[in-house]
């Protein structure tokens, strides 16, 4: 057969168009343009076809209906309808419209209500600071050879004792800042010292796992805790019982005995080291603070957790308890990084926003003044009831040391709550004092 006895194409496309419409419709071009007329027509019967019976619910439905979906608009609107309008008319019909919302009353009935609540408005939101007077640096004593990682204030407000990366735990005369007496005892880095207010004892721990009970008229060790499995990084004594509590790298607390030397109970549930801890007298009697991000209490009697604290983000490494106020503040890395916390059930109160460091240490003394430091070298006081900063501090390196010795790591206020003492990476002991 020769292909001139085929028959032409383009009748052969408008016979099988029907069925074919869908897969030659795109090669076709206009050949398979379908009417409008004939378009609307196909619609309206396949509109008939599946959906007359669910045009209207049965009666035994309809009966159960209430009146569902937005009412029609009140006979004075004028409705747009879709006709032959020019667009004129339809403009016309669109200004008719009134869309002009009705008054309601106001909920103040006059305007003497309306300025009360705005007053009050304003009173609680915008609580004043209390006034404090600028800190400066009084005195810089040197005379360890390491990093001074720990510092504590004795209560009768005479001496105080330090603990540095050189293993030697040195007394200091508050007054004067005279070394008075060198303890040598640990084979590492001494990170926490505490002053008994009822016996005349020193408590030392450190990275050798080890902590220790020092006899301050003899000036020698008496005790020694042992159960550690690692480097321990802070101890605290309880106020009124005689118990010793210590953390450390091997994620857990030791509630210790003072006397017997022996292990009370061991607080495990962080996951990471705990770096600091802190014990008051009422519940929760024992805080604690992680690498792990959160903030424990716990339950001294049960040697349980009270409650779990997971608002940081990162490792949390200070934690300071206000001596009157019934609330604690902890400290990690990163931004809104200092958090307080109201006892006894840790309820979480405000950020102290401002100090973007990683915070090393905090203090609080009881006229509100809150203090923190920070591994840059940066030192920031705040009003501990509103957590505003009231004054931002660099730390002056000791000359000869290196720029990057300005970390600020341990810190405390003496018991009068007028001078700050702390210790950093330039291996000096800082003392600054309220300007009179």
């Amino acid at each position: 057969m020769t292909t001139a006895s085929l028959p032409p194409l383009d009748s052969l496309f408008k016979r099988s168009a029907k069925r074919t419409r869908d897969i030659f419709s795109t090669e076709s071009g206009d050949l398979l343009l379908e009417e409008e007329s004939s378009a609307k027509l196909r619609l309206a019967v396949k509109i008939r076809d599946e959906y007359r019976d669910f045009k209207e619910l049965p009666p035994a439905l309809l009966s159960q209906q209430g009146p569902v979906g937005p009412s029609r608009p009140p006979s004075t609107r004028k409705m747009i309808t879709a006709g032959e309008s020019t667009d004129s008319n339809t403009s016309r019909m669109i200004a008719t419209i009134d869309d002009t919302p009705q008054a309601k009353p106001s909920t103040f009935t006059s305007s003497s209500k309306l300025s009360q609540a705005l007053t009050l408005h304003k009173t609680t939101r915008t609580i004043k600071p209390e006034y404090h007077p600028p800190w400066k640096l009084m005195r810089v004593i040197s005379g360890h050879l390491g990093w001074v990682r720990s510092v504590a204030v004795e209560p009768g407000n005479q001496w105080f004792a330090t603990g540095a990366g050189d293993r030697v735990i040195k007394i200091w005369d508050l007054a004067s800042g005279e070394l008075k007496l060198s303890l040598t005892g640990h084979i590492s880095t001494v990170r926490g010292l505490a002053v008994s207010s009822r016996h005349p004892y020193l408590f030392s721990c450190g990275e050798d796992k080890m902590v220790k009970c020092w006899d301050l008229e003899a000036n020698k060790v008496i005790r020694h805790y042992h159960g550690h499995l690692s480097g321990v990084y802070s101890l605290s004594l309880h106020p009124t019982l005689d118990i010793l509590v210590t953390a450390g790298r091997d994620a857990s607390a030791r509630v210790w005995d003072m006397r017997t030397k022996a292990q009370i109970h061991v607080l495990s549930g962080h996951t990471a080291t705990v770096a600091d801890v802190k014990c008051q007298e009422s519940d929760p009697q024992v805080i604690t603070g992680s690498m792990d991000s959160t903030v424990r209490l716990w339950d001294l009697a049960a040697g349980k957790t009270m409650t779990t604290l997971t608002h940081h983000k990162k490792s949390v490494r200070a934690l300071a308890i206000h001596p009157t106020e019934y609330s604690f503040a902890s400290g990690s890395a990163g931004g809104n990084n200092i958090k307080k916390w109201k006892c006894p059930e840790g309820a979480f109160v405000f950020n102290f926003s401002g100090h973007n460091a990683i915070i090393n240490t905090l203090s609080v003394n009881s006229e509100g003044v809150f203090f923190s430091g920070g591994d840059n070298g940066t030192l920031t006081f705040w009003d501990y009831a509103t957590g505003t900063p009231f004054q931002n501090m660099e730390d002056v390196p000791q000359p000869g040391s290196l720029e990057a010795e300005a970390g600020v790591f341990c810190s405390t206020f003496d018991q009068t709550g007028t001078r700050l003492i702390t210790g950093g990476a330039d291996k000096t002991i800082k003392v600054y004092a309220e300007q009179s």
